[in-house]
């Protein structure tokens, strides 16, 4: 091992955090060198946690990238809107990317971006912490070993968790599409990836249907105000009533949006409530995003695969259907057969396996985000030219496909994602690739 990967940050909130966390654990891996972010407490928090004197402090993405090139790899870890530029910028000055999904909020965005990598020479790896969660890399290995014979096809479904769905996509940064993105991009660009990853081929034809059904102004029930901190007449009996973020399991939520939550009082929080997004009524928001959706995939070769996101489950769940045996996975089979993953052969008996996640991260990635970092290094330093785990040459298809699912939705016909490409793609803009 050489000498440690210098490391900056573009954007210091929950998911920069989390990384700067991790990659502390190998202090022979990275430094951490450079920070930027609006809120200055966010990157001080991360200049603590460097102990290094000479790093550098910057008020937002602009200012850190006019400074140059100070790093060997940029985490890029700011709200949806905001990757495309940073991302784009940084590979120009020579840097390394890091990019927290998605790409960027527009197909013609994400093309861009995997065609510049490609032409520079750049790293650019997408944080697909799935693809490095032990439950996902088991399933994939099972699938390789061909253990299931040929896949037929997949159903695969997310839960995003009702309350999960009201903080984030109701109330939070990702309830508006034009201000974020879809939720099948914002929430499932994951899920898309782990289903172009385990297929191991590209989607040829996408259709899809949803809508935001339940958190709904005329869905709100006689009476109930603006704000939870209003007087809601029957706040102790709604499941999403904003004040839970001070008497319950769901406070952990409360830090992800509030930089001083860890030590502010009830007051203090009452207070942000009565002032933040967070303090609506989930049934007076101003959300647009879906609350569930269906997708029906057709891959290469024939192999197709179904997709359900519902906010009202939680977790995720899977199913593979082989010419030789079916494999389930997921929470649901873990509390019914003991498992994480069956596998039932047509003939013969299940086979029962358990993995066990990484610590580390955020709880529900299932050890990807540690996974993840603890992999950066090798990949950083892979010769040039050879393919990066969650790189943006094969990561860019599960945003297409994610793009392709939601015009499905909005037009109500099949896509053909190969057609769509291409109407979307942008002219090249390179005009002198190294």
């Amino acid at each position: 091992m050489g000498r440690p990967l210098r490391i900056a940050f573009i954007g210091c909130g929950a998911r920069g955090w989390t990384y700067a966390q991790l990659m502390m654990h190998h202090p022979d891996r990275f430094q951490l060198v450079a920070a930027a972010d609006p809120v200055p407490e966010r990157v001080e928090r991360i200049r603590k946690l460097s102990a290094n004197t000479d790093f550098a402090q910057f008020g937002g993405a602009d200012e850190l990238l006019r400074a140059g090139k100070l790093a060997d790899v940029v985490v890029i870890a700011t709200q949806d809107n905001d990757h495309y530029l940073p991302c784009r910028r940084a590979i120009e000055l020579g840097y390394d990317v890091l990019l927290e999904k998605p790409i960027g909020t527009r197909v013609e965005q994400v093309i861009d971006i995997e065609r510049l990598a490609r032409t520079t020479g750049r790293r650019v790896m997408v944080c697909f912490v799935l693809r490095f969660a032990a439950f996902y890399r088991k399933l994939r290995e099972i699938i390789t070993s061909g253990e299931l014979g040929e896949i037929a096809s997949i159903q695969a479904s997310e839960g995003v968790m009702p309350w999960h769905q009201a903080h984030s996509f109701v109330r939070g940064h990702w309830a508006v599409s034009a201000r974020s993105s879809p939720m099948i991009l914002s929430k499932c660009c994951h899920d898309m990836d782990i289903l172009h990853w385990l297929v191991g081929r590209p989607c040829r034809n996408v259709a899809s249907f949803g809508l935001n059904r339940f958190f709904r102004s005329e869905n709100a029930p006689p009476g109930v105000p603006a704000r939870c901190t209003d007087g809601c007449p029957i706040g102790d009996q709604c499941p999403y009533n904003a004040i839970r973020y001070t008497t319950d399991q769901r406070n952990p939520w409360l830090g992800m949006v509030y930089d001083r939550a860890a030590h502010a009082t009830t007051d203090e929080i009452l207070d942000w409530l009565r002032k933040s997004p967070w303090g609506r009524c989930v049934y007076r928001c101003d959300n647009d995003v879906v609350d569930h959706q269906v997708l029906a995939m057709e891959f290469e070769g024939g192999i197709t695969a179904t997709f359900t996101m519902t906010a009202f489950e939680n977790g995720r769940h899977i199913e593979v259907y082989g010419t030789r045996g079916v494999l389930k996975g997921g929470e649901t089979y873990r509390k019914h057969f003991g498992s994480h993953i069956v596998v039932i052969p047509h003939e013969g008996q299940p086979k029962r396996y358990t993995v066990q996640a990484q610590d580390g991260g955020y709880e529900l990635h299932g050890g990807g985000d540690a996974g993840l970092i603890d992999a950066l290094y090798d990949e950083m330093t892979k010769p040039a030219g050879e393919p990066l785990e969650a790189g943006i040459d094969s990561t860019a298809h599960s945003h297409i496909l994610a793009f392709a699912a939601e015009e499905a939705r909005i037009t109500r016909r099949t896509v053909d994602l190969a057609s769509f490409m291409k109407e979307k793609a942008p002219p090249p803009t390179i005009e002198n690739p190294r």
